[in-house]
């Protein structure tokens, strides 16, 4: 058997991302991809080394883990926003959830919540780029604020693709 060379159309055997996502990231998507499963198993990982020294009462321990959570917070914000922005891409075009939003018994359209989801956890690192001073491309828009529009929710979208294809290429990626 051959094994499967990841491509930005193809970056898992069987899982074609969009042309949406292929223009939006380029080569970038296959190592978006990638951030997937690592991702989920670092969280998990994370939280099981806290969860064993909280419960073995090792307070340096927590502290300690605590700590690096914190430092790796602003990658993990921009990891999860390009991740979700992916996947958001590859469904079909739409809209956001109005924010604030309000549940509804037959619950929200899956591609407009992962639309809504991906321009938050933006919002999230344009706050924080702004609060610490963390950009690499600069010009970063406004966090959400209930009632926002769907230009600015794009537009927080695009920063976090900005500052991804900024942090893969300052590491030599394409």
């Amino acid at each position: 058997m051959i094994p499967h060379r990841a491509t930005a159309a193809e970056p898992w055997p069987g899982w074609v991302t969009s042309r949406a996502a292929q223009g939006a990231y380029g080569e970038h998507l296959v190592r978006v991809c990638e951030l997937i499963p690592a991702l989920l198993y670092g969280q998990v990982m994370d939280r099981k080394d806290l969860a064993v020294a909280h419960e073995q009462g090792d307070r340096d321990q927590v502290l300690s883990a605590v700590g690096l959570q914190a430092m790796e917070y602003r990658d993990e914000l921009l990891e999860t926003a390009v991740v979700l922005d992916v996947l958001a891409l590859c469904h079909p075009p739409g809209g956001y959830l109005p924010r604030p939003y309000i549940e509804e018994p037959s619950g929200p359209d899956k591609a407009d919540e992962l639309r809504t989801d991906a321009s938050a956890v933006a919002s999230d690192l344009a706050s924080y780029d702004l609060r610490h001073g963390m950009s690499r491309t600069g010009d970063i828009p406004p966090a959400l604020q209930d009632g926002c529009t769907e230009s600015e929710r794009d537009a927080l979208r695009a920063y976090a693709r900005r500052e991804w294809r900024a942090r893969e290429e300052r590491h030599g990626r394409p």
